[in-house]
């Protein structure tokens, strides 16, 4: 087992090296000069100063699946009349970093696929976690209706392929966020030539590849075909081959699920009016937007039909119950034309480009419930489910993995937080609601059937009333629990600039001229 002599491997999914210096003519390996730094004047990536490697510097790419969501700052919560009495999502203006999320929910066969790479893997030696991976297909069944078709049909037959899979616990929906994340990385890896495509298939148990774990030195696998900059700009600085690390670039960010946060912000897509640099498109900071948007697709109707002239005129925007016993309409008219959860990328895209935002199922979304969040939490990149982690050392300094090939965590005790300034205790989950500060207690199952397992579910469903198709509205559910409304789709982080590649970040004025 490899032991690491820095922690800086693992600062995180997702972080990649600050580039804080000015770069001369060139760029190391991508030119004819050294790249030198600002603040030594040592070069970088030259294996005669100290083969100190810097990559140059380069936008994040787009993941599979995902759209860019700029972020911004808007009003969190109820756009409408609460009218279940519930008082919990009252409005509150906060500020959400950019990210990216799925232009669409998860469907069947991309759950299939998950499955699929289970049992190829871990099925001999460990058949359970493909067992316990299955979505529930029972979800479809109701004592006064004739669903069995569904419980038989709906996840695998190839005519759901593109439909979104329910049945799906949010603990589910969390460990195959942390799949694909692996898988993504894994491909951006062979692609470079840094890993062997031959390793797929000799992959099982603990011999499997974790963005982690890879980055700890805890899996090398098989080196591919590589160009020959390539095995020039992975060298140790002895020469030796290494293997690649986030300050290289090449790896993304974890998928995950979104925070509610970035659900809703994502949901209303919020564009200003006249955003452009030009005079034709208006000017930067005029900030024109209406933060009483009822639907995701806001700017189009204020409505659930659309009202443009042509052959969608009058149709349903999305896909949602109208009234008691009405789920798609009459024959040779339907309203919505899905009597069920309809194909992922059908229904009006929002001006973000995500589909079903508003109807046709539910979400789950990261976030721990309580009725009076996010009231009582940040203003900036707002979220309640925090529970810190670190990087699990053994009593020889070393790190580990796990049965499963992922790398082992642990939670940060209260006292190693004991004496930090933005926190001092690492489950904080129950911070200001639920703890000893806030004097409140939920007695599950008492009195109350919140608790730390209970997350929140966004949007509404194809069985839902048209109320539920607000963003701002909220329910919640236990992390174990599924239901045939309810699906999820993942998010990213954005690292670099807020607005997108190939922008800058941050206001660059021309250095004033000094007077003799």
């Amino acid at each position: 087992m490899r032991r690491l002599t820095s922690l800086s491997l693992l600062v995180g999914t997702g972080v990649m090296l600050s580039m804080t210096a000015c770069h001369k003519d060139g760029g190391g390996l991508f030119g004819k000069k050294k790249e030198a730094s600002s603040a030594t004047g040592w070069n970088y990536n030259d294996q005669k100063m100290g083969g100190f490697s810097v990559a140059k510097n380069k936008n994040q790419i787009t993941g599979p699946g995902l759209v860019f969501v700029q972020g911004g700052t808007f009003a969190m919560g109820a756009t409408e009349q609460d009218v279940m009495g519930d008082w919990n999502n009252i409005p509150r203006r906060i500020t959400v970093s950019s990210f990216y999320i799925d232009e669409s929910e998860v469907a069947n066969v991309h759950y299939r696929e998950y499955l699929f790479w289970l049992a190829r893997v871990y099925n001999e030696s460990f058949p359970q976690v493909y067992r316990n991976a299955l979505p529930d297909t029972l979800v479809w069944r109701s004592e006064l209706a004739y669903n069995e078709p569904l419980v038989e049909y709906y996840f695998r037959h190839p005519a759901y392929n593109d439909y979104p899979v329910v049945g799906v616990t949010w603990k589910q929906a969390t460990d195959y966020c942390k799949w694909r994340s692996n898988r993504v990385n894994e491909k951006l890896l062979m692609d470079k030539g840094l890993l062997s495509k031959a390793d797929i298939t000799n992959q099982s148990d603990d011999n499997t590849f974790d963005t982690k774990a890879y980055s700890a030195g805890l899996y090398e696998g098989t080196p591919g075909k590589m160009s020959s900059s390539v095995k020039n700009q992975f060298k140790n600085a002895d020469g030796t081959p290494r293997a690649a690390q986030f300050e290289d670039g090449i790896m993304l960010p974890a998928y995950r699920l979104p925070t509610e946060a970035e659900w809703e912000y994502a949901a209303l897509g919020y564009i200003g009016q006249n955003p452009g640099p030009s005079k034709k498109e208006g000017k930067h900071g005029e900030e024109l937007i209406m933060n009483k948007q009822v639907y995701s697709w806001g700017t189009n109707t204020s409505g659930l039909r659309d009202i443009r002239r042509g052959t969608m005129q009058g149709q349903f925007l999305a896909n949602f119950k109208r009234g008691s016993g009405d789920n798609m309409g009459v024959a040779g008219g339907l309203n919505d034309r899905a009597s069920i959860p309809g194909p992922t990328r059908s229904f009006y895209p929002n001006t973000f480009g995500i589909y079903n935002m508003s109807g046709n199922v539910a979400e789950w979304v990261l976030d721990v419930y309580r009725p009076l969040s996010p009231i009582d939490g940040e203003d900036f990149n707002y979220f309640r489910g925090n529970k810190f982690q670190t990087v699990y050392q053994n009593e020889n300094k070393e790190f580990e993995k796990d049965s499963l090939g992922h790398l082992k965590m642990r939670d940060v005790t209260d006292e190693e937080s004991a004496n930090r300034l933005n926190y001092q205790k690492g489950d904080v989950i129950n911070y200001l609601d639920g703890d000893t500060l806030s004097q409140v207690e939920y007695g599950y199952g008492v009195t109350t059937l919140i608790n730390d397992k209970s997350h929140v579910v966004k949007g509404g469903s194809w069985n839902d009333r048209a109320y539920w198709l607000s963003p701002g509205t909220r329910r919640y559910m236990q992390e174990d629990m599924a239901t045939n409304t309810v699906g999820f789709r993942c998010a990213m982080d954005r690292v670099g600039s807020p607005e997108g590649n190939k922008f800058k970040t941050g206001n660059l004025f021309k250095k004033q001229r000094q007077k003799r």
